[in-house]
């Protein structure tokens, strides 16, 4: 893997990459690829958080439980990731009550290789920043997001990311405005015809 410390662009293609994981759902051990996540035709979200047995982190967990399945229906894998090793995320999965739900495999960057090509590996501590990246299923990154450490993540907004993304990957003429929250809301197809327009086009 490359050791990249300027992250990935949005828009340009992930370098392949792999990481040991917790798998939940078989209480074992696995490893994740990116190549893989391709051949599968997964959409990829890289969930990046500081540490295990943290505060704000277990919170993100939660969230993203509750609203699993709907990421999982809409053909994308959630990979949670930090610096931590595989087995602190066994022990922490089954000890923290507010991770019960949590499902999605648990990925373990403990060289930081992972987190330096996204831009998120903090140098001064050896954690990760609370980075959210969505990568279609041929490796192009197209959405990314960045936090500090003390600010959690809106995992409904996240949802509304990937079904925008969907949308759009088979609607490729179309945009979805701000306020764009699920299919059937309205979309804009750009022309000259609504340069200036857009109040009437979204009417």
């Amino acid at each position: 893997m490359s050791n990249s410390c300027c992250g990935v662009r949005v828009g340009k293609r992930v370098p392949d990459f792999k990481m040991e994981t917790f798998e939940p759902t078989k209480a074992d051990f696995g490893e994740m690829s990116l190549a893989n996540q391709q051949a599968a035709k997964k959409w990829t979200i890289l969930f990046f958080y500081p540490a295990d047995f943290t505060f704000v982190c277990a919170t993100e967990f939660a969230a993203l439980a509750e609203q699993y399945h709907e990421f999982q229906e809409l053909g994308a894998e959630i990979i949670t990731v930090s610096t931590d090793t595989k087995f602190v995320h066994l022990a922490w999965h089954r000890d923290e009550k507010m991770l019960e739900k949590a499902l999605y495999p648990m990925a373990s960057d403990t060289t930081g290789n992972a987190s330096r090509l996204f831009g998120v590996y903090d140098e001064e501590t050896g954690l990760s920043l609370r980075g959210t990246f969505i990568i279609n299923p041929e490796g192009i990154l197209l959405n990314a997001e960045i936090n500090y450490y003390n600010l959690g993540r809106n995992v409904d907004e996240l949802l509304r990311k990937l079904r925008a993304n969907v949308h759009l990957a088979e609607n490729p003429v179309e945009v979805c405005p701000a306020q764009w929250v699920k299919e059937g809301d309205k979309t804009l197809k750009p022309s000259a015809k609504i340069v200036g327009k857009i109040h009437e086009a979204l009417s």
